[in-house]
């Protein structure tokens, strides 16, 4: 477990609901897909390691939660601009992406 953590840094984390609308393998990376996420006001390049856990088709289509304030980091060449979240179980060989149990609209806040 982490530190306990006041209120106030957990309102600095700006989660977002977003829909995954491309998943493209990464040109330099074996375990990472760069995907194209849609937050109805933008869209943003997310590079995340899912490679071993979900084919293409799988997140084509599929909406999950987003950190969309995390600072932008370049893997392997490519700017990834959020986080995606993902339960991930203790010997990393199970990873399930978080998501709405609902439809709701891209952009929604998640507090």
């Amino acid at each position: 477990m982490k530190p306990i953590i006041p209120f106030t840094d957990w309102e600095k984390i700006d989660l977002r609901v977003g829909t995954i609308l491309d998943v493209e393998d990464h040109p330099k990376a074996d375990k990472l897909y760069v995907m194209k996420i849609d937050f109805n006001t933008e869209q943003r390049t997310i590079v995340a390691g899912l490679k071993a856990h979900y084919t293409k088709s799988e997140l084509k289509g599929k909406q999950g939660i987003f950190i969309v304030n995390l600072e932008s980091a370049t893997l392997r060449g490519i700017e990834s601009q959020g986080m995606t979240l993902a339960a991930v179980s203790d010997d990393e060989t199970l990873v399930c992406i978080l998501s709405p149990e609902k439809k709701i609209p891209n952009g929604s806040i998640i507090r």
